[in-house]
C-alpha cells in the first residue's frame, strides 16, 4: 500500500518534506480489529504538534493522520461490530484502557493509557490502516466522504468545547482562530444557540470575510474589541497572544476553553502581558480540552446529519500531504483540508 510516514521530527518551514511517500505491505487485523481501506482522511493542526516535537510519537517510523473515512474490508476473528462494505470514521481516539477511574466516569479521553491515531498507532496517511473496532464510527448517509473527514476531529473537539463552555442560549460566545473547528462551531451555535451572538477574531480578512458568511455576528482582529463581553471563549489557535487577549474580554465568571493539544512557543512571551484586574480577576476560568471520547465523535456525527453541518474543504491527493501541512503551517486555509486517495 501507498503511505505518507514520519519518520524524523523537525520544523515545518516553507519548503518542508516532514513526511516521505512510502511502499508498505497493508497491515493484517488482530482479532478484535478491523481492516479499513481509507477514502480520505482530514489534515489537522495537531499533525504539526506530532511532526515538531509538541506531542512527539513514542516510536518511530508512524504513519500520521486521525481524521479518517474508510470502508471496512476485513474483520478480524472476535470483531463483530462491522461487516465489510460499512463506512466508518476515526478520529484522534485509538484507544484507551476502559477500566481506570476516567474512562470507569465516562472520561476515556483523560485515561493515562489514552492512545491517539497518528501518533501512538499507525492513522490514515495511507490506503489501508487498522483499528480497534471500538474505534470506528458509523458514519450517516446523509454526509460525504470529504465532509465527514473533518467532523472526525475538528468537528468533534469543537462539539466538546462548545459542550464545556457551558453557554446558554442568548449569551455572547467569541471564537478565537477561524479554521478547521471553528467553523463547525460556529455552524453549530447558530442551530443550538440561535439567540447567542457570536463574535469572531481572526487574524486576517479573508477569514473575518468567510466567518461573516457563515453567520457571525462580528468578525476582526485578534486583538479587537467585540461589541460586548462575552460569556464564553472557544481558542482554537496554536499561539498564545489570542488566549491572552480573549480573556480581557471575557464577561464577569466567563470561561475560556481552549481547544488545542498544544501551544507553540513562538509567542510564549505574551503570557508576560497578563494582569491579574484585567485579565483574570471577577471569577473568570481557563478550561483546556484534552482529546475527545468516542461518544463526542458519535454525537457530532449525528448531530451535523440532523442539522446539515457543512465543513468547507480543501483536497489534496495523498501524496501532495506535505503541501497541505506546510500550507496549514504558514495560514493558507479556509475550512479544512482533506487528503484522497483516489
Amino acid at each position: 500500500m501507498k503511505a505518507m510516514q514520519l519518520s524524523v521530527l523537525s520544523p515545518v518551514g516553507s519548503d518542508a518534506q516532514p513526511l516521505q511517500r512510502v511502499e508498505l505491505q497493508a497491515p493484517i487485523p488482530a482479532a478484535h480489529e478491523v481492516l479499513l481501506k481509507v477514502r480520505a482522511c482530514g489534515v489537522c493542526h495537531t499533525e504539526l504538534d506530532e511532526i515538531e516535537g509538541r506531542t512527539p510519537p513514542e516510536h518511530l517510523p508512524v504513519i500520521p493522520g486521525h481524521q479518517v473515512v474508510a470502508e471496512v474490508v476485513h474483520c478480524g476473528a472476535r470483531a463483530s461490530r462491522h461487516q465489510p462494505g460499512d463506512r466508518v470514521g476515526v478520529g484522534w481516539i485509538g484507544g484507551a484502557c476502559g477500566t481506570c477511574q476516567y474512562c470507569a466516569g465516562g472520561f476515556e479521553n483523560l485515561c493515562p493509557q489514552f492512545l491517539a491515531t497518528g501518533r501512538d498507532i499507525n492513522g490514515g496517511y495511507a490506503e489501508f490502516m487498522t483499528i480497534d473496532e471500538s474505534m470506528a464510527h458509523p458514519i450517516p448517509a446523509g454526509i460525504s466522504d470529504l465532509h465527514a473527514a473533518p467532523m472526525l476531529c475538528a468537528g468533534a473537539i469543537g462539539y466538546r468545547s462548545l459542550q464545556l463552555t457551558g453557554l446558554e442560549n442568548g449569551q455572547a460566545l467569541g471564537l478565537t482562530g477561524f479554521g478547521g473547528s471553528a467553523h463547525l462551531v460556529l455552524q453549530m451555535v447558530r442551530h443550538r444557540y440561535p439567540a447567542s451572538p457570536v463574535y469572531v477574531f481572526a487574524r486576517n480578512r479573508a477569514e473575518q470575510e468567510f466567518a461573516l458568511e457563515l453567520g457571525a455576528s462580528w468578525a476582526g482582529g485578534t486583538e479587537d474589541h467585540a461589541p460586548t463581553p462575552m460569556q464564553a471563549i472557544i481558542d482554537t489557535t496554536p499561539a498564545w497572544l489570542p488566549l491572552v487577549a480573549a480573556m480581557e474580554q471575557l464577561a464577569a465568571g466567563g470561561r475560556l476553553v481552549v481547544n488545542a493539544i498544544r501551544k507553540e512557543d513562538s509567542d510564549k512571551f505574551q503570557l508576560t502581558s497578563l494582569d491579574y484586574p484585567t485579565h483574570l480577576w471577577l471569577e473568570k476560568e481557563i478550561k483546556s480540552v484534552a482529546n475527545v471520547t468516542r461518544m463526542d465523535i458519535r454525537e457530532f456525527l449525528q448531530l451535523a446529519a440532523a442539522i446539515k453541518i457543512t465543513p468547507e474543504v480543501e483536497c489534496y491527493p495523498l501524496e501532495e500531504a506535505n503541501r497541505a501541512l506546510v500550507e496549514l503551517k504558514h495560514h493558507q486555509v479556509r475550512g479544512s483540508k482533506v487528503l484522497v486517495m483516489d
